[in-house]
C-alpha cells in the first residue's frame, strides 16, 4: 500500500497552492486564505493516488483510467495500429482519479506525442485533433494495443513516465492527466468487449475486454 496516497506529480502544485494560502493569512486577508485552503484540499483530492486489485483472469484488459464509457465500437482505421481495432473512450471528469494504469502486460513498442486543440474530451473529436500522446504496447503473444492519453477543455498537461522499451505489467501506473481529460483504448478486432457506452470504469480494476 502506499503511504501517502498522493501522485508526485501533484506535489508541486499543492506546495505552490498552500504557500500562496499562507502568505494570504500572513497578510490578514482571510476570505483569501480561507478560499485558498479549500483550493489546496481539491488539489491533494484531485491528485489522489490509491491502490487498486487488479483481476488476475488470462486475456483480460483493465481500464487504464477512471471515469465514464463515452463510446465504443470497431473502427476501420487508425493512425496508431494497423488495420480495424476495437476502440474505447474513456472520459475522465475533475473528480475521477486522474492517475493512469496500463491495461495489459507487454512492452512498450512506441510513444507518439502530438500536439493539438482543447476541446471537450467527451466529444469524440477531441480522440484525433485534441493534444495527445499515445503509448503502443506489444504483448508476450504479439498483440498491439494502444492507450492515449488525451487532453481536455480544462486539461493543459499531459504526464508519461514511461519509455520505449519498458517491461510493463498490468494495473502498473504509466501517467496522469491534468484536470478533466479522457483516455482511448485500441484493441486487436477480435477483442470481446466487457463494457458499454455509460458504464463507470476504474483505472487498474475494472475489466474493459478480453483479448482472444
Amino acid at each position: 500500500m502506499t503511504a501517502y496516497p498522493i501522485a508526485r506529480a501533484g506535489w508541486s502544485f499543492i506546495i505552490a497552492s498552500a504557500f500562496t494560502t499562507f502568505v494570504l493569512a500572513l497578510c490578514g486577508l482571510t476570505v483569501f486564505a480561507i478560499i485558498g485552503l479549500l483550493v489546496t484540499f481539491f488539489i491533494c483530492y484531485f491528485f489522489r493516488d490509491p491502490d487498486r486489485m487488479t483481476p488476475n483472469e488470462p486475456g483480460a484488459v483493465i481500464s487504464p483510467a477512471d471515469g465514464r464509457v463515452v463510446s465504443t465500437g470497431v473502427v476501420e482505421e487508425n493512425p496508431f495500429i494497423k488495420g480495424p481495432c476495437v476502440k474505447i473512450g474513456i472520459f475522465m471528469n475533475i473528480f475521477n482519479v486522474h492517475v493512469n494504469r496500463i491495461p495489459f502486460s507487454g512492452k512498450i513498442k512506441d510513444i507518439r506525442y502530438f500536439p493539438g486543440k482543447f476541446h471537450s474530451a467527451d466529444k469524440e473529436e477531441a480522440s484525433m485533433s485534441n493534444e495527445h500522446n499515445a503509448v503502443i504496447l506489444e504483448t508476450e503473444k504479439n498483440q498491439t494495443i494502444c492507450f492515449v492519453q488525451i487532453a481536455g477543455f480544462i486539461a493543459r498537461r499531459i504526464i508519461c513516465f514511461v519509455q520505449k522499451g519498458d517491461a510493463m505489467t498490468i494495473g502498473q501506473r504509466f501517467g496522469l492527466i491534468c484536470f478533466g481529460s479522457r483516455v482511448d483504448v485500441y484493441l486487436p478486432a477480435d477483442t470481446s468487449l466487457a463494457v458499454a457506452k455509460g458504464d463507470k470504469v476504474k483505472a487498474g480494476s475494472t475489466v474493459i475486454g478480453h483479448l482472444a
